[in-house]
């Protein structure tokens, strides 16, 4: 009642009985995206995993979007460097140079009209399209009045999400180590970075169950590091460890032939990354767990439908990116929130490994090896200007 017709909260209103005014049909734009960097060093120094690979400092891009209205919404992307997955930083940034004068003038609010425009403007390169979406899941929620996890479905999980605390390659007495440092913050579950020799392998598997309680989740991820013949035989090596096995090969075929010749629980990752290779897997029976990272499927939305097939076919997640800052941990956590309690196997808070802030999150308490929701609409996470300084450069 007595609302203006020229008030953007009505831009998403339905319209009072007999109500004319034409601000109540018309779309929000996108008038300017820019986009920022930051570098993110790490607290525990270098991150290595499989076939040698390691980062000391990641590459942070945030994308800034804003709409006539003068709302503007946040994402972000953060590749694991430049050999993990068909990605790299300044790709992020390159894409978004060839993507972003296309969506001046498209409407932010409408996710998946958005994303067929973005598939159909730029194929392929998920990564690029992430931080977009994101942004403009923020977007909605702030125009909204409404947490991002409300408008994806809601919240499964009140007491929190699993967190778990990945372990960089390292010997098996220093990975030991970490684990018990970390436990003693109250993290519960843990993702070792194997891929390596599989002797090592299998002592690093054995060094660090033996340093964990009886309730703790151990995960051995090979990162596609293991050829078939090598996976095989530290599968049987570690046959009566508590542990599971993740992403020993390169290849969706040749992960099958370890997941069918061993009992201990399964986890896919880099082989699955978009709905169709998630059929396959759930057809097949490949998998226990997968792993849903958000840029590897293309943003929240493209995420967020395969969080609902997993939880139609009853199949455990894995919530996730490749890595990120304070933004991307806020988007995980909406998204890790929605899946059914039982099917949330684990998260991880990815601004806590970085010794550098791309934002501060509110509320997002962490306990016992949980972690809350953000509070507030959109993503509940304000950029940290400091560290973004000014934009490298703006789309309009």
């Amino acid at each position: 009642p007595h609302q203006t017709c020229s008030s953007p909260d009505l831009l998403l209103t339905r319209p009072a009985p007999h109500q004319t005014c034409s601000s109540v049909v018309q779309t929000m734009k996108i008038v300017s995206i820019s986009l920022y960097q930051a570098d993110l060093p790490l607290v525990d120094g270098d991150y290595c995993w499989a076939d040698g690979k390691s980062v000391s400092v990641y590459d942070s891009t945030v994308v800034a979007i804003t709409t006539d209205s003068g709302v503007t919404g946040y994402g972000e992307v953060v590749p694991l460097g430049s050999n993990y997955l068909a990605s790299y930083a300044a790709g992020v940034r390159t894409g978004i140079k060839e993507l972003g004068p296309k969506l001046i003038g498209q409407d932010p609010t409408s996710l998946s009209v958005l994303n067929a425009y973005m598939d159909y403007h730029l194929k392929g390169h998920p990564y690029v399209k992430s931080g977009v979406d994101m942004a403009c899941w923020d977007i909605l929620g702030k125009v909204a009045g409404l947490p991002v996890n409300t408008l994806l479905g809601g919240n499964f999980n009140k007491s929190g999400v699993n967190l778990y605390r990945a372990i960089g390659q390292n010997t098996p007495h220093k990975m030991a180590e970490m684990i018990t440092k970390y436990r003693e913050e109250g993290y519960k579950r843990f993702q070792l970075k194997l891929g390596g020799d599989p002797n090592v392998d299998i002592q690093r598997i054995k060094a660090c169950r033996a340093v964990m309680d009886a309730g703790d989740v151990l995960i051995g991820d090979s990162n596609t590091g293991w050829t078939t013949h090598q996976a095989l035989r530290l599968v049987s090596a570690v046959r009566e460890v508590d542990v599971y096995i993740e992403q020993p090969c390169p290849t969706y075929q040749e992960c099958l032939i370890v997941r069918k010749n061993t009992n201990l629980p399964f986890v896919l990752d880099e082989v699955v990354d978009d709905i169709h290779s998630l059929l396959d897997t759930v057809k097949d029976g490949g998998a226990d767990v997968v792993n849903i990272k958000i840029s590897k499927f293309g943003g929240l939305t493209k995420a967020k439908q395969a969080v609902d097939l997993c939880a139609k076919v009853g199949l455990a997640m894995t919530i996730e990116d490749t890595w990120g800052g304070d933004i991307t941990t806020a988007a995980i956590l909406h998204l890790a929130h929605t899946a059914p309690a039982n099917l949330q196997f684990t998260v991880t808070d990815f601004n806590s490994y970085n010794s550098v802030s791309t934002g501060t999150i509110k509320g997002a308490d962490k306990q016992d090896g949980l972690m809350k929701l953000p509070l507030g609409p959109g993503l509940g996470v304000a950029p940290n200007w400091d560290v973004l300084g000014e934009p490298l450069f703006t789309i309009k």
